[in-house]
């Protein structure tokens, strides 16, 4: 199998999701926005969430927790973006 640009982009997500327990713990800059001004109160929670808080069952280790759900959401959507590239390339040879 011939080395592909997406190989080396699905690898690089891995390795950044090995390196996201490093990650500052500050909130991002939509939560310290809302923070700032006073509006984190009223914001509403997901619909759904797939691994909430990053707390995976059974793992006691934050830092292993956060490296899982990382590798696991990567996993994920990649699965979802190459079946809809294979998808939409089978229906435009058809």
């Amino acid at each position: 199998m011939r080395f592909r640009w997406w190989h080396g982009a699905l690898i690089f997500a891995l390795v950044l999701a090995l390196l996201s327990p490093l990650a500052s713990s500050s909130p991002d800059g939509l939560e310290r926005v809302a923070e700032d001004k006073g509006f984190m109160e009223t914001a509403r929670e997901a619909v759904f969430e797939v691994i909430p808080d990053y707390v995976m069952p059974g793992i006691r280790s934050e830092a292993i927790a956060t490296i899982l759900a990382g590798i696991i959401g990567t996993l994920i959507l990649f699965s979802i973006g190459y079946g809809l590239a294979k998808l939409l390339r089978t229906k435009g040879e058809a």
